[in-house]
């Protein structure tokens, strides 16, 4: 036989036996391999570990230490999909374990710190946000939770800037129907966040530019009672003083409906 092919033999022999030694090694140490390469920070190192336990060792408890260990290195990492993966795995396989709410935590935060610039699709957010709430909902008391909902007052406001951002832009194209479907939007849903002046406002200026004066009152007027200082109802205000009209509520409006339902009118 030419010696490179007892030579590639021998490789390919080698590499089998390495292989085979791999497989053997306990799932134990290997978890705690990864552990040890986690405190030292070295966290590429320690995600090798986590994985092989998980690929060689997948029914085995510390297959379920590992999962949720995956998670951390990949966030901390700044692995964001693989985070998710990790986390969303752990969260369907051990729904009791008590490490399930860290790891909806790990994956909303993934999700949160990919959250682009308003002016581009939301759907990341909204992700984001489905996930923090499942946390609070399922673990209202975990350490996590105060948290979350901080982040949730985030990307709710971040979903209702985007329904803005796109509202002004038909505004600006004179497409009045369509802005005004955005800002009711975020009178209907958004009424928390700080763009709900700017709303009422926007659909003061949508719907009387369409003749709508009725409309364009009653949300003056829904602005005024309760943002009464607020610099966008003096300029909704002054927009109906030059055609003669005053801010007038009309109960059977759904902008007043909306409003009733917050007790706030």
């Amino acid at each position: 036989m030419p010696l490179v092919a007892v030579l590639a033999l021998g490789a390919c022999a080698s590499k089998e036996t390495d292989d085979l030694a791999l497989d053997d090694t306990p799932a134990d140490q290997l978890y705690n391999e990864g552990l040890a390469f986690r405190a030292a920070g070295d966290l590429r190192e320690a995600t090798k570990k986590f994985e092989e336990v998980d690929r060689l060792h997948p029914y085995s408890e510390y297959a379920r230490k590992s999962l949720i260990n995956l998670a951390f290195t990949h966030y901390s990492r700044g692995q964001y999909p693989e985070a998710i993966s990790a986390a969303k795995r752990f969260a369907t396989l051990y729904p009791g374990s008590p490490d399930a709410a860290y790891a909806l935590y790990i994956m909303g935060n993934s999700y949160f710190h990919q959250i682009p610039d308003v002016t581009r699709d939301q759907q990341v957010t909204a992700r984001a946000l489905a996930t923090m709430r499942e946390l609070v909902q399922r673990y209202p008391d975990s350490e996590y939770a105060s948290d979350a909902r901080k982040k949730i007052r985030v990307t709710v406001d971040q979903l209702a800037g985007k329904e803005m951002e796109t509202g002004r832009y038909y505004l600006k194209r004179r497409n009045y129907v369509a802005a005004i479907n955005r800002f009711r939007y975020v009178v209907e849903n958004y009424q928390e966040t700080r763009h709900i002046e700017e709303a009422l406002s926007r659909l003061t200026e949508a719907y009387y530019a369409m003749g709508v004066v009725s409309e364009a009152q009653t949300a003056a007027a829904v602005l005024g009672h309760n943002y009464p200082e607020s610099q966008w109802y003096k300029d909704s205000y002054s927009l109906l003083k030059k055609g003669g009209y005053e801010p007038s509520a009309n109960p059977r409006s759904w902008i007043s409906r909306a409003f009733e339902s917050i007790k706030v009118l």
